[in-house]
């Protein structure tokens, strides 16, 4: 199983920036895919998730500014966030969990820095 995320990158405040993530070795539409996030010294904390059938959450940091999506064709979720925030600033990381089993996997993270 791999879950490749990308699309991170430094931006300056009030920018956007769209991640993906591709998974492979997984049968992609029984897995529910979420974006979590790290910042440092932090905890890793949801950003937002989407089921198989397009239900969507988001964090309230996050909410009115981020949209998560996925192309269950291409196997992959997206992540687009837009009027960035210093506080944005965080490992970004790709989840995916089995809509029965419950089991979950991780991809590598990518890197978001926003600066004011």
């Amino acid at each position: 199983v791999q879950l490749q995320a990308c699309g991170g990158g430094l931006v300056q405040a009030g920018e956007s920036l769209r991640l993906s993530c591709a998974a492979s070795g997984i049968v992609f539409s029984f897995n529910n895919m979420g974006w979590y996030r790290q910042a440092p010294g932090k905890q890793r904390e949801l950003v937002a998730t989407i089921t198989g059938g397009v239900s969507t959450n988001y964090a309230d940091p996050v909410k009115g500014r981020s949209t998560i999506s996925r192309d269950n064709a291409k196997n992959t979720v997206y992540l687009q966030m837009n009027s960035l925030k210093p506080e944005d600033t965080a490992v970004y990381y790709c989840n995916a969990r089995h809509v029965i089993t419950r089991r979950e996997y991780w991809g590598q993270g990518t890197l978001v820095t926003v600066s004011s």
